[in-house]
């Protein structure tokens, strides 16, 4: 019967013990209240105690939330639409101040913050016309609307950590008119280029036609300079060579003319005295 009691004593007393205690994770923020009233809200991981019965502890995500925001309307500086897709990313900053505005709630807390990034994003693209959304202030626009928008989220105890936008469309019936515009210009663009290159073609064609004359009228003067200086070596040549020897260059040509005549299969008729056949006779 006593060892009944005691352990009946010992469960009670790790039953009270256990509600004495509780743990947060790494992945938590906690409040612990005394009855209904937060009164620490800065906890660590690890374990804690609380007094059972009057005080009570609430546990949050504290890992990094992303908000996907559905694609809104916004009007630039040149009062045209266009439609932003965007998302942000953001934690609990002070568990106390999330709980106390948006009873901790998640969804509220992201209808809270997507308000804000709205307003940022508004005044931010009014400032700014299409081509500069588009192209340019991209990492400009980001920047500053982490910087504005980061005081008022603080104000429900949320942390921005990034905010980031995915795609800058136009509206469906403004696209296909400013299709066209960029169609039109890129036409006109492509026309100044083959317009300045026919130019181009028709010059580089010309000077390449004068380069061609010139050169073909250099090369055939320098040919014929070449042929007489060759004719004319070639006299002086003969010159010397039948004024060192007569007889033997006559023997020569004559060689040289019977081989060319009986080559051919031509006809001759000559007369068996004619000086051509000179050298056919025997010498005596």
């Amino acid at each position: 019967m006593i060892q009944n009691k005691i352990l009946i004593g010992l469960a009670a007393l790790l039953f009270v013990g256990m509600m004495c205690v509780f743990s947060v994770s790494e992945t938590e923020r906690a409040i612990k209240f005394r009855l209904g009233e937060i009164i620490k809200s800065d906890y660590e991981a690890g374990l804690h105690f609380k007094l059972p019965f009057i005080n009570n502890v609430k546990k949050f995500d504290k890992r990094i939330q992303t908000m996907d925001a559905k694609p809104e309307r916004f009007l630039t500086a040149e009062k045209k639409n266009v439609i932003v897709d965007s998302f942000v990313k953001w934690r609990i900053g002070d568990v106390g101040t999330f709980y106390t505005v948006v009873a901790g709630d998640i969804d509220q807390a992201n209808l809270r913050l997507d308000q804000i990034v709205k307003d940022a994003f508004r005044g931010e693209f009014g400032k700014r016309n299409i081509k500069q959304l588009v192209s340019t202030d991209r990492q400009a626009i980001r920047e500053i609307l982490i910087k504005n928008a980061k005081p008022l989220a603080a104000d429900l105890g949320m942390e921005i950590v990034d905010v980031q936008v995915m795609r800058i469309d136009l509206p469906s019936e403004v696209s296909s008119s400013v299709y066209l515009r960029m169609e039109a210009e890129r036409e006109r663009v492509a026309r100044e280029f083959r317009s300045q290159g026919a130019e181009a073609a028709e010059r580089i064609r010309a000077d390449a036609d004068r380069q061609r004359v010139v050169t073909m009228a250099n090369a055939f003067r320098d040919a014929e300079i070449l042929r007489g200086e060759g004719d004319a070596k070639s006299a002086e040549i003969y010159a010397k060579a039948y004024g060192a020897d007569t007889e033997f260059f006559t023997f020569y040509r004559s060689l040289n003319a019977y081989k060319k005549t009986f080559s051919s299969s031509s006809m001759m008729v000559l007369d068996p005295d004619s000086d051509f056949f000179r050298y056919f006779k025997q010498q005596k």
